[in-house]
């Protein structure tokens, strides 16, 4: 989590959560407790941890592994809710379990976002009536809006609320996609993510991903068969991208990559903006929008 701190604290994240894509959960409950170690010891940035599956489906699976997918019951549910330091977000498909599960964990402190999700518009309009805040990374690996099957995408879109994950690195969705899509909700309301993979600050491009070898191609890390497998991205790549191919003022994209994702995963109080009362998270540009300095806590 360290390593993963350092390596892009260079590209301008000054706060982040280490994600854990699919796996058995005594995977997850090492990560999680891995997680509050990070906290403890005063690791730069940690907020918390990012449970990306296994609760997802097996249609919109992308580069998970389906044998790690399982059901959310009352022990993953008691898991999920046992992170005692930072703040836990978990990705999951609202068609694999029911509101009821999805607002006990929003009642437990959990934010609850929806992602490699196949569901229908009702069921992820009744996912959001329950606690789920998130959608993430919108667009891939999920249910798109169509003339009539509006989708996940289309449940996300209409909702002025929670809060829509976007990766700007002009591959992942089409740049125009985006651009319309933003269109439709409050700004405010979309979060940069880089959905970066261990690439990023590499000279060496290529990973080994639960036994898949991952190569970049034209800056996306792809899977055997061509399966997208996250991103090369990093967080000051995606600022400029948002406001070279969005159109975003700067002061608008770093909104986007600050504020946003602080009040989503309610840390507003503390983080997301340059105030009294706020962290010291601060990141110094130059005239090309390059990073120069980066503070975490008000250490350089």
């Amino acid at each position: 989590i360290a390593a993963i701190g350092a390596a892009h604290r260079p590209y301008g994240t000054t706060g982040f959560l280490p994600t854990l894509i699919s796996d058995d959960l005594e995977v997850v409950d090492a990560a999680m407790r891995a997680t509050e170690d990070a906290i403890e010891q005063g690791v730069p940035g940690v907020l918390g941890v990012h449970i990306e599956g296994p609760f997802l489906n097996e249609q919109r699976k992308g580069i998970h592994d389906a044998g790690k997918f399982r059901v959310l019951d009352d022990a993953a549910i008691a898991l999920l809710s046992s992170l005692k330091r930072g703040k836990a977000l978990v990705t999951l498909a609202p068609e694999t379990t029911t509101p009821d599960m999805i607002a006990r964990l929003a009642k437990a402190g959990v934010v609850v976002a929806a992602g490699h999700t196949n569901a229908a518009y009702e069921t992820v309009s009744a996912a959001l009536d329950a606690g789920l805040t998130g959608f993430t990374h919108l667009f891939n690996a999920m249910s798109p809006l169509t003339s009539r099957a509006p989708g996940a995408v289309g449940a996300a879109l209409e909702n002025q609320s929670a809060w829509c994950g976007i990766i700007v690195d002009g591959r992942h969705v089409d740049p125009a996609t985006l651009r319309i899509a933003l269109r439709t909700r409050p700004l405010d309301r979309f979060m940069l993510v880089t959905d970066a993979m261990p690439t990023v600050g590499m000279s060496d491009k290529r990973f080994v991903l639960q036994g898949q070898e991952i190569v970049v191609e034209d800056g996306v890390c792809v899977g055997p068969g061509g399966t997208l497998a996250g991103s090369d991205l990093d967080m000051i790549g995606a600022v400029r991208n948002a406001v070279e191919m969005l159109g975003l003022s700067l002061e608008d994209a770093v909104m986007t990559a600050s504020a946003a994702p602080a009040a989503f995963l309610g840390l507003s109080a503390t983080r997301g903006a340059i105030a009294p009362g706020q962290a010291a998270d601060l990141v110094l540009l130059d005239g090309q929008r390059n990073v120069v300095r980066t503070w975490i806590d008000g250490r350089e």
